[in-house]
């Protein structure tokens, strides 16, 4: 099962959407980075891309244009009971993907660790919680 984190992502221009992200730990990045759909993109006011950089991402389904905003949000998770600290990430706009993908490096920062990844437990700070999707039946 996968892990799925509810996630506050507000831009460094004070725009600010909640959304269900897949927490991805082949997803490999130098910082703290998060893919966003475009449907996210644009309550966070970053579609059309201006500003951004174009990029070409190697996937496993091969290669993926994409735009990448460099420290551009601050992330949190969010849960009923508890809050993760603010983290500053890249935000990267891929056409491709269905939901957000949060990357190791953002997974890291915020101190989510993941205690039993096939049945979606995941725990953030000190107190256990299984992942979004298997709390709420979810469809992402």
């Amino acid at each position: 099962m996968a892990v799925r984190l509810r996630l506050r992502i507000r831009t460094t221009e004070g725009r600010a959407v909640e959304a269900i992200a897949l927490l991805n730990s082949g997803f490999e990045a130098p910082t703290p980075q998060l893919i966003v759909p475009i449907d996210v993109a644009k309550e966070l006011g970053l579609w059309p891309p201006e500003g951004a950089v174009e990029v070409e991402l190697e996937t496993v389904g091969g290669p993926v244009r994409a735009w990448f905003y460099p420290r551009r949000a601050f992330v949190k998770v969010v849960a009923s009971d508890a809050e993760s600290k603010e983290v500053l990430t890249d935000v990267i706009v891929a056409p491709t993907v269905n939901e957000p993908l949060i990357s190791d490096m953002l997974a890291d920062e915020p101190e989510i660790a993941v205690e039993a990844l096939e049945k979606g437990l995941g725990a953030s700070t000190s107190s256990s919680r299984r992942s979004y999707e298997a709390i709420n039946g979810a469809s992402i």
